[in-house]
């Protein structure tokens, strides 16, 4: 199925049978992976599944990702896309020169050489000045005096914690009747996987942070005397989170990749570097998929065969045993993922320009328009097939 073409939006009967599929889940997740300056990609997808009226109760991300997901979760419904929009705006200026005016080229054989040229310019300028309310260089970064866990990186990120504390309402993030929240971390001391989750405990702007501090680039973020990295470091998608948590209730769920597993073959150094990054990244979502799909449908035959034991059997000891691991719910996931311009380059992830975000956030929202074109997919999994997957881009 192509879905590189632009699409509209469902018509009125396919929304209203939209409606009647998803409100018979008690969880729709959004899952966001990790991709740096390729996250427009999943704000396209958020806005579209709002104009469709499919508001996640819960948000989840790594890196980028759950900058997305505070932006999300901190803002009232009706305020989130707009938000989504002024906080990429704002990433996504130049930092020092402004850009200079490019006309529109006609296609021909030097479009696509002017693009890349155009993208790799603006990752250099990313990297030499930095962005707008995310990052800016440290002046001498490798001198001695700057030892410390909150100052070895090239970079300073004090920017964008003003900017997250400008757009996002923590004390709505963190009410009680607040759409869950999980975003992941590295703790650097014992290498461990941590998640921070609103239902466990508050969240402030520094677990977000955490979740985002790639190294060498980015410096630690320190929660509660310990320091984090970047989740993507051990595992670029919350993916297998809510797929555990969300065992026991009928879900779904919304996975939003940035990196692709599958690709083309590398002819240079270049796309080595391009190709490394993409299995890197992609953190196996497939494989987490299929393990998943395959322990939930074990959890379903072990919960219809428990209906078949007597009542006054239950109460032994195995009984028991097994209503720990045994689950009737279903789940329905959608996997969406990002594809390579062919302009962009192995620096994808940190070329902010404007018009690359546009094009990454209008690829996500056609992308998800079109599986909503497909509103038969939405309905809740019979219970021979408990765990069922739609991929956007069935091809790969």
């Amino acid at each position: 199925m192509d879905v590189r073409k632009k699409t509209k939006a469902p018509d009125a009967a396919a929304l209203d049978s939209l409606k009647q599929h998803h409100q018979q889940y008690k969880t729709i997740a959004l899952v966001l992976q990790g991709g740096g300056a390729l996250g427009a990609y999943q704000a396209g997808v958020y806005e579209a599944l709002v104009e469709a009226g499919m508001q996640p109760n819960w948000v989840a991300g790594i890196s980028i990702g759950a900058l997305n997901a505070a932006i999300i979760a901190g803002n009232a419904p009706e305020q989130r896309v707009a938000r989504l929009h002024e906080f990429w705006q704002a990433i996504t200026r130049p930092q020092l020169i402004p850009t200079w005016f490019t006309p529109p080229l006609d296609p021909g054989a030097w479009e696509l050489p002017w693009q890349n040229g155009l993208s790799g310019l603006a990752a250099l300028r990313a990297l030499s000045e930095g962005q707008p309310g995310f990052f800016t260089p440290r002046p001498f970064p490798l001198m001695p005096w700057r030892a410390s866990p909150t100052t070895a990186s090239w970079y300073d990120t004090s920017p964008l914690k003003a900017t997250l504390e400008r757009l996002v309402d923590f004390d709505r993030i963190n009410h009680k009747t607040a759409m869950r929240v999980s975003v992941g971390a590295v703790n650097i001391r014992t290498g461990n996987f941590a998640y921070f989750d609103n239902t466990e405990g508050d969240l402030r702007v520094e677990h977000f942070m955490a979740s985002g501090a790639l190294p060498p680039g980015f410096p630690a973020i320190e929660i509660d005397g310990e320091f984090y990295w970047d989740g993507g470091m051990v595992s670029n998608t919350p993916l297998y989170k809510v797929l555990s948590d969300a065992s026991c209730r009928d879900s779904l769920v919304f996975q939003v990749d940035l990196w692709s597993a599958r690709g083309d073959l590398p002819r240079d150094l270049a796309e080595v570097t391009t190709r490394s990054k993409d299995i890197q990244y992609s953190s196996r979502t497939r494989l987490i998929t299929e393990y998943m799909a395959n322990r939930q449908r074990q959890q379903r035959v072990l919960h219809d065969l428990m209906a078949l034991v007597p009542e006054d059997q239950r109460h032994h000891h195995a009984y028991r045993q097994a209503e720990i691991y045994a689950s009737g719910a279903l789940i329905n996931l959608f996997h969406l993922i990002y594809r390579n311009k062919p302009y962009e380059g192995h620096y994808k992830d940190y070329e902010f320009s404007a018009d690359s975000m546009r094009q990454h956030w209008t690829s996500g929202r056609d992308d998800m328009q079109s599986t909503l074109d497909q509103p038969e997919w939405f309905a809740k999994p019979s219970a021979e097939h408990p765990f069922v997957t739609h991929d956007v881009h069935c091809d790969d």
